[in-house]
């Protein structure tokens, strides 16, 4: 019955009868001698027919209804909603039964898949959150292992592993906090205050703060102003964007080349302001361009966890951006360094 409907089915089938029913009449007038009764064998073969086409109809009907509710249950359970189970008998139901189940396997399949890229973003994190803690916890158990085993008698030796436990917790801290931060970024609890401010002062402000860093990095850090003006009003969270520009300088700093520098340059671009961090650090390679914003994703993972980074600050980044309604951009030359850029809207 494959690509013929019930309703085709069933006039085939009445039709047959009709047409036996007629003649099984016709010979049975002439057998008894029955003449000028023409119209009897047609009518009769008409109405039965007609009742043959309506019993065969409605009973292949129920059949496949019963037969395809099965179908239509296992559907309705894994979907999670109710699936339409009136089939129209007069179409192809095996194609119609075919494009329903089609369609709820496709949907299927992209749940499965969705699941699928969930754990295994699931086991990387995890992982990698596993990584970064142990490090500084093994690092913080060797000094204290040193002090217990007598270094604790000597003064200097004491001070020394101390202040290395010490810079280990921070490191610990440091993950912890910016790891609450992005939870809560990604689970769309990060409250932004759109309000005007000067660029220049968070610009200045993030200078001051990381310069005593940047000198011990032997790097430079400067303003590069690409419009005149001594004030530029952007509308914005400042406290929020001085975490923008506090991470991408650090970043720029971690990954930068000894005696080399760091820029902040800002540059009118008709209703908005463009924002540019740009280093001439080792440079990100191009395979690595698409990932730079992926939470604990390294270029250079022995450099950053050196530097005590969380592997979450960019990740970060791109979250506060998002907030604000806008992107934040990257290029880069491998060897010669990275910029990193964003708008924001004039106030």
């Amino acid at each position: 019955m494959a690509g013929r409907s019930p309703r085709s089915v069933a006039i085939q089938a009445g039709t047959a009868v009709g047409l036996l029913t007629m003649l099984a009449v016709g010979l049975a007038q002439r057998t008894n001698g029955i003449q000028g009764q023409w119209w009897l064998p047609v009518l009769t073969g008409l109405v039965v027919g007609q009742i043959s086409f309506i019993m065969v109809f409605r009973q292949l009907g129920l059949y496949i209804q019963e037969r395809i509710r099965v179908i239509y249950k296992t559907i309705r359970r894994f979907k999670g909603s109710s699936s339409n189970t009136n089939l129209d008998m007069g179409s192809d139901i095996v194609e119609q039964v075919n494009q329903d189940v089609m369609s709820w396997a496709e949907s299927q399949i992209d749940e499965i898949t969705h699941l699928r890229e969930t754990d295994t973003f699931r086991k990387e994190f995890i992982g990698n959150l596993a990584h970064e803690l142990k490090t500084p916890i093994f690092n913080i158990q060797g000094f204290i292992l040193t002090l217990l085993e007598g270094g604790i008698e000597d003064p200097e030796i004491n001070r020394k592993f101390l202040l290395k436990a010490a810079k280990n917790v921070e490191r610990m801290s440091g993950l912890l906090e910016d790891l609450d931060v992005i939870t809560k970024m990604e689970a769309g609890n990060l409250d932004i205050d759109l309000v005007p401010f000067d660029l220049l002062d968070i610009v200045r402000e993030t200078i001051e703060s990381l310069e005593a860093k940047a000198k011990r990095n032997n790097i430079t850090l400067n303003i590069k102003k690409g419009m005149d003006a001594s004030t530029v009003m952007v509308m914005g969270d400042a406290a929020k964007l001085v975490q923008v520009l506090t991470n991408l300088v650090v970043n720029s700093i971690n990954y930068g080349s000894e005696g080399g520098s760091t820029e902040i340059r800002y540059y009118d671009a008709e209703d908005s302001i463009l924002v540019e961090v740009a280093d001439t650090g080792i440079g990100i390679r191009e395979e690595d361009l698409p990932r730079v914003f992926e939470r604990f994703y390294r270029v250079d993972k022995s450099r950053s966890r050196h530097a005590g980074g969380s592997g979450l600050g960019l990740a970060i980044v791109k979250h506060i951006m998002e907030a604000h309604g806008q992107s934040i951009n990257v290029r880069s030359t491998y060897g010669e360094g990275s910029t990193f850029s964003f708008t924001l809207e004039k106030a």
